[in-house]
């Protein structure tokens, strides 16, 4: 099943939890990992009957600017605005909620990649193992790569 076939249905951005923020000079962007709110009832039945609970993706932001990070305690558990500011084909970008507190312009086309189920710990991390929904991030992962690793996180 593609990504885009998953997130027909994306639920609001309301009480995510943002696992990282990402930035990078290149573009700029600003890369969110987030766990949705829950589950889209597109999610591939094998998600399901292993037990996954939780959604997460990564949202990237293209040609970023004015960028305001002014609190950052993750794992934190927000909600993610997005409006159109500033001339054609431009958003606003407002995360904030209990530990983050961000905002930022950019452009208004948002990635969105990197699509896995998981089963949240009761600690809330996201640790366990990963069913993704791409099928290259399927063959290279079954759990979270290292956060230095740049074909995950800056792609």
């Amino acid at each position: 099943m593609g990504v885009e076939n998953l997130l027909v249905n994306v639920p609001d951005l309301d009480d995510v939890r943002i696992r990282s923020i990402n930035l990078n000079w290149r573009g700029p962007t600003v890369t969110l990992r987030v766990d949705l709110p829950s589950v889209p009832g597109s999610a591939p039945q094998k998600w399901t009957e292993a037990g996954m609970d939780t959604v997460q993706c990564q949202l990237q932001f293209l040609a970023v600017e004015n960028i305001s990070l002014t609190d950052w305690n993750p794992p934190s558990v927000g909600r993610i605005e997005m409006s159109p500011w500033g001339g054609e084909n431009r958003i606003r970008v407002v995360a904030e909620g209990r530990g983050v507190a961000l905002r930022f312009d950019c452009s208004e086309s948002v990635r969105v990649g990197h699509v896995s189920a998981f089963r949240i710990r009761a600690d809330g991390s996201d640790n366990g193992p990963h069913l993704f929904a791409s099928r290259i991030d399927a063959r290279r992962h079954t759990f979270l790569p290292p956060t230095d690793e740049k074909t995950f996180y800056e792609r």
